[in-house]
């Protein structure tokens, strides 16, 4: 599935929930349960911080309350799962997105595993969250903050957990890692742990800039060739990596796109295109880029004349990386963006861009 389509607008609903939602209330979350649900997968971890509950977290449909530390977490958000492991806990159900992971945990989190089963993984089959399946898990605490979740499914969900739901203040699927950790380190009782994280990962991103002086005021932009050209924006996970590092982002690149996390542009607009590193993310790194190449108006930009492009095969644990931009992704993604930025960004059509080996 292309890059551009993986995270899905969760626009259906299953209506059917109630009954079960009862029976999972019923049970309570400290029930044990069969493999693919068990407590083993949730274990505590570190416990959370003294007097971290209650708390309340606003979001896109007003705000949750957490009364007391979460056991049995699932993830709807698409990357939730990495800031949850960071934080030491493992949930009982992810949600399914890039494909090729058990439990939905890429290598750069396995370690965060411990001797815990891996979670569960559901699916959202274009209808929305699988409530009914997510139900049976006996979540005591649902995390959307990654998510494009309606308030329908919101109101769904919490029919039989707490939910915490994407900021409002930002487009679906735009929340910033950092915000999204620290959101989840307050849902879980560990905000002074989460902040921690964040500022180690900010850290990584500063050494960079120091190290690459060059990437302040270069301007650098995101696209796919997904039924065209597709270009994400500032709103991204993939652009606030450029923008972490220092590169600034085509001024209108928000006002063709609107208030989406990305959009296709008609060749017209291919000045967004051209600035002084395109990041490409493809399904191969040869036909594809011979592809954009034999597009004459793309061709005949400098950033393509003056080998100015860096491109990442979207499948693999490099590219999925990229797509994630997690608080346990980004340090995994930056051993292998920066030298590839550093390369494209002298502008010099000699200097070779290489590719990672994943």
């Amino acid at each position: 599935m292309p890059r551009a389509t993986r995270v899905s607008r969760l626009t259906g609903l299953l209506t059917s929930v109630l009954l079960l939602a009862a029976t999972a209330v019923a049970c309570g979350s400290s029930d044990s349960g069969d493999g693919s649900g068990s407590s083993s997968a949730g274990g505590s971890g570190s416990s959370a911080s003294a007097g971290a509950f209650p708390v309340t977290i606003a979001h896109k449909y007003g705000s949750t309350t957490i009364k007391s530390e979460p056991e049995r977490i699932v993830t709807v958000g698409l990357t939730d799962q990495d800031a949850v492991l960071a934080l030491g806990k493992v949930p009982v159900g992810t949600t399914e997105w890039l494909g090729g992971y058990k439990g939905a945990i890429g290598p750069w989190a396995q370690d965060k595993l411990g001797g815990a089963a891996a979670p569960t993984v559901l699916k959202d089959t274009g209808t929305g969250p699988q409530v009914e399946k997510i139900a049976a898990l006996r979540p005591d605490l649902i995390l959307a903050v990654y998510s494009g979740l309606t308030k329908a499914q919101y109101e769904s969900l919490s029919k039989f957990a707490p939910v915490v739901a994407q900021p409002g203040q930002y487009n679906d699927y735009g929340v910033p890692w950092q915000r999204q950790t620290e959101e989840i380190g307050q849902a879980l009782g560990k905000a002074d742990q989460a902040k921690t994280l964040v500022a180690g990962v900010e850290a990584r991103f500063a050494a960079a800039g120091k190290a690459h002086p060059e990437f302040a005021g270069a301007s650098a932009v995101m696209a796919t060739p997904y039924e065209g050209t597709f270009v994400y924006g500032s709103e991204d996970p993939r652009s606030r990596l450029l923008s972490d590092l220092g590169f600034s982002l085509p001024k209108d690149l928000d006002k063709v796109i609107g208030d989406r996390f990305g959009a296709n542009i008609s060749k017209e607009r291919f000045d967004l295109l051209d600035q002084d590193v395109d990041v490409w993310i493809v399904p191969d790194t040869t036909t594809a880029v011979t592809k954009l190449h034999a597009d004459k108006v793309y061709a005949d930009l400098n950033v393509v004349k003056q080998g100015r492009e860096v491109f990442i095969k979207e499948t693999g644990d490099y590219g999925n990386a990229v797509s994630l931009s997690t608080v346990l992704s980004i340090p995994y993604v930056l051993d292998r963006l920066v030298p590839q930025l550093a390369a494209a960004v002298d502008g010099k059509a000699s200097t070779k861009v290489a590719q990672p080996a994943a």
